[in-house]
C-alpha cells in the first residue's frame, strides 16, 4: 500500500493556518479591489474538491488504497479553499463567498475511466502549482503572496503523490495504463492549441448540464478564469511551456522513454494503441 507512507510524507509537512501563515503582515495598502476579487474565484474553484473527491471515491471502489490518499488530498485541497476564505474574512469580509456560491460547485461529475483520471488530475497540479506560483508574484499584498506560494508547494506534492500510484498502475496494467497516461498528456501538455485553459476544472464534466457542466462555469464570475490567466498574472507563453516540459519530463521518467515535445509523445501513444489492438506489449512493466 502507498496510502501509509504517503500519509507520513505529507503529515511531516503540513502547514498550521494559524501558525505559518504570517497575518500579522497584512499591508492593507498594497492589495487592489482586482486582486480581491480573484482571491474570492479561487476560493470557490478549490472548493470543488468536494464533488471531485466523490468522483474519485465512486470510480475507484475497488482500490481502497487510493480511495484512502484521497482522504489526505481532499482534507489539505479543502483547506486551501479555507485559507483563502479566511483572508478574505480578515481583510476584505464583503468578499467571503457565501454557501451557496460555495455549493454551487458542488455537482455530480460523469463517471470516466479511473487511469484517465488520475492522469487528468495529476497534470491539473503540475499546472496548478505553476498558476499558483505566478500568482503570488502578481500579487502585492505579502501575506496573499505567502499563502499561494503555499499552496503551490502543497499542488507540488499532491503531483508527486498521484505519480506514485501512476507508477503502480504501469506495473498492475500494463499497456492499459501507458495508453491511458500518453492520451490524457497529449491533451494536457497541448493548452496552446486550446481556446480555453486545460485544467479538471475546466473541463465538462456532466452532459446533462451542458453548459454549466465545468467548475469555472458555476463559479460566481463564469469568465474569471482566462482573464486572471491573460490579463492578470499573464500566464504567458514561457509559463504554459514550462508545464509542457514538467509534463514532459515525468511521463519520459514514468515511460521509460523520452518525450522532447507532445508530438513525440503522439507517436508513443500510437505505439502503444497499436500493441494492445495487436495484444502485444509496446515495453515492458517497470520493476
Amino acid at each position: 500500500m502507498l496510502y501509509p507512507d504517503l500519509f507520513k510524507q505529507l503529515e511531516a509537512v503540513r502547514w498550521d493556518m494559524d501558525r505559518d501563515i504570517p497575518w500579522a503582515q497584512h499591508d492593507a495598502a498594497r492589495l487592489s479591489d482586482e486582486q480581491a476579487q480573484t482571491i474570492k474565484m479561487n476560493a470557490v474553484t478549490e472548493w470543488s474538491a468536494l464533488p471531485a473527491t466523490e468522483m474519485f471515491l465512486r470510480d475507484n471502489r475497488d482500490d481502497s488504497d487510493f480511495c484512502a490518499f484521497i482522504s489526505v488530498w481532499f482534507f489539505e485541497e479543502q483547506k486551501h479553499s479555507l485559507v483563502l476564505m479566511e483572508y478574505l474574512r480578515r481583510f476584505r469580509p464583503e468578499l467571503v463567498p457565501t454557501e451557496a456560491e460555495l455549493h454551487a460547485v458542488r455537482f455530480e461529475f460523469d463517471p470516466a475511466p479511473a487511469l484517465e483520471t488520475l492522469m487528468l488530475h495529476f497534470c491539473g497540479e503540475i499546472r496548478l502549482n505553476h498558476w499558483y506560483r505566478r500568482a503570488a508574484e502578481w500579487h502585492t499584498e505579502p501575506v496573499i503572496r505567502h499563502i499561494y506560494e503555499t499552496l503551490a508547494r502543497d499542488e507540488a506534492r499532491h503531483g508527486g503523490a498521484y505519480l506514485r500510484y501512476m507508477k503502480r498502475a504501469l506495473q498492475r496494467r500494463g499497456d492499459e495504463a501507458r495508453a491511458a497516461f500518453a492520451k490524457v498528456g497529449v491533451l494536457m501538455a497541448s493548452a496552446r492549441r486550446t481556446a480555453q485553459a486545460l485544467h479538471p476544472t475546466n473541463l465538462h464534466v456532466n452532459a446533462s448540464l451542458f453548459p454549466r457542466d465545468t467548475v469555472q462555469s458555476r463559479v460566481p464570475d463564469p469568465v474569471w478564469l482566462e482573464h486572471w490567466l491573460d490579463r492578470q498574472i499573464r500566464f504567458d507563453a514561457a509559463w504554459e511551456t514550462k508545464v509542457v516540459e514538467r509534463i514532459l519530463h515525468n511521463l519520459s521518467l514514468l515511460l521509460e522513454r523520452r518525450f522532447a515535445s507532445v508530438q513525440d509523445l503522439n507517436r508513443y501513444r500510437k505505439e502503444v494503441v497499436a500493441a494492445l489492438a495487436a495484444g502485444g506489449s509496446a515495453q515492458p512493466a517497470p520493476a
